[in-house]
């Protein structure tokens, strides 16, 4: 049987919410995330079976969405008057909510916030004041959901939002981690699942799309390359509402995608100078698109020269890969050329560098229960010339592994870990002094030759 999609991986978070509810005092929650990552169908969890007002706002005016708000506090508290009356005043209505008795402690969710300080940039302020002085020594919950990053952290979080400091716990929700796939696909094999998440990366509105039968490149002409899917324009969606407009944000994933991952190799190949182009990697960098990502060894990672940015977001990186540049075949129907393409790519351009950053995730979670050994840091390892998938380090002690992740269907050999030997005594870490293991991770197993091998080293791990 498969689980409901939306609360694999949620518990903390449904315990957190839970925790608030149940604290001695008022709850000010702030929950956001970016779109399609399930956090209304949480909020709606986590309200079954409790006393709640769901607010959701709109881009309509403040007038309106006041008045909607004013017509469910009516209803919720059975007041016949505030529901008949003309408010123009967002205390009055929250005064009818803080003034009416409940068994248990009420609560308020408003999801989408962001639009009612887009409409009216005054209204954190207001919000401040209403929990100040009416909600704050009450039995009550707000909770005040978002989808536009942004702007909710700059309404809701930062020092300069009129809201800061009041927040009882801040929940951002995250894409869901591989080791969950199995959940969502059950009967699926590893392989199968690595490529499922290579697409939809962990966002539950996407993992729904990729759970009906067939095979994966039918899943992509339907769900992706179709005009009439949401994915075919899921990044300009997401990205325009986050911006307001993304020519310049386009042209920068794109050129990433394409291989591009220095500040300099990225400014050259924009005509660009590198100081112009801070500011949107930033951006992008916030909103969770990209990360900038140094040898796991730097010290000062944010001092580093050796900087590389990738784009964090699998889906967004298999769009700007195969679909983005292929809009003109796309929108004139012809699919054949862009599929042609995928099927000879998808794995090797796409699937096995998420399948490195799937191995240095798990990695922790295997080895949870050996208590010889501890990695406090994890990550990718290079120089001018040579290049480690995982590099897992204890910067408190002396030991560090080094791994190497094969995403094929052939067989893993005895070469690759003789390749990693040489490719280790290049890392200059706590040379001469350090305890050195080793990872291999392999989709398709290994040779019978490697795993005798294996057997009489110690310090040799094999995974599949």
């Amino acid at each position: 049987m498969e689980y409901p999609i939306t609360f694999i991986d949620r518990e903390e978070e449904l315990q957190a919410l839970d925790w608030e509810y149940r604290r001695p005092a008022a709850s000010f929650v702030v929950l956001y995330g970016r779109r399609r990552i399930g956090k209304t169908a949480l909020i709606r969890e986590f309200l079954k079976d409790k006393e709640a007002v769901y607010f959701l706002a709109t881009e309509e005016s403040e007038d309106q969405n006041r008045d909607m708000l004013k017509n469910l506090i009516a209803g919720f508290t059975g007041n016949p008057l505030l529901e008949g009356a003309s408010v123009k005043d967002w205390t009055l209505i929250f005064e009818a909510l803080a003034g009416f008795e409940t068994p248990g402690k009420k609560i308020l969710v408003i999801d989408e916030f962001q639009y009612l300080g887009k409409t009216n940039p005054a209204f954190p302020s207001i919000m401040q004041k209403i929990w100040d002085t009416l909600l704050l020594n009450r039995d009550i919950m707000l909770i005040l959901c978002g989808s536009l990053i942004s702007m909710m952290e700059s309404q809701t979080l930062a020092y300069t939002s009129p809201l800061y400091g009041r927040r009882t716990a801040q929940i951002k929700l995250r894409q869901i981690p591989f080791r969950y796939y199995g959940q969502f696909f059950q009967g699926k094999s590893r392989e199968e699942s690595v490529k499922l998440y290579a697409l939809t990366g962990g966002v539950p509105r996407y993992i729904e799309l990729f759970r009906s039968p067939g095979d994966i490149f039918g899943a992509i002409r339907k769900n992706i390359l179709s005009r009439t899917s949401f994915l075919y324009d899921e990044p300009n969606f997401l990205l325009l509402r986050e911006l307001g407009q993304v020519g310049s944000y386009f042209s920068i994933i794109k050129t990433i995608a394409a291989g591009n991952h220095k500040m300099g190799d990225i400014a050259a190949s924009l005509g660009l100078k590198q100081t112009g182009l801070t500011k949107y990697l930033t951006t992008l960098i916030n909103l969770d698109i990209l990360e900038r990502e140094v040898p796991v060894t730097e010290t000062q990672p944010e001092k580093s020269k050796r900087g590389l940015y990738r784009i964090k977001d699998n889906f967004i990186l298999f769009w700007f890969k195969f679909v983005y540049p292929a809009l003109s075949y796309l929108e004139s129907g012809n699919e054949a050329p862009v599929m042609d393409r995928i099927r000879a790519n998808f794995i090797d351009g796409h699937v096995s560098y998420v399948y490195e950053a799937i191995c240095r995730e798990e990695f922790f979670y295997l080895n949870a229960p050996n208590k010889s050994f501890r990695y406090n840091k994890i990550g990718r390892w290079w120089d001018k010339n040579h290049e480690i998938d995982m590099v897992a380090l204890d910067t408190e002690g002396q030991d560090i592994l080094f791994g190497e992740c094969k995403f094929r269907k052939s067989k893993t050999g005895i070469n690759v870990f003789l390749e990693l030997l040489e490719k280790a005594r290049k890392v200059d870490w706590k040379q001469g002094e350090r305890r050195e293991r080793y990872a291999l991770f392999s989709i398709g197993g290994f040779t019978e030759e490697l795993i005798a091998f294996a057997k009489t080293r110690e310090d040799l791990l094999l995974y599949q």
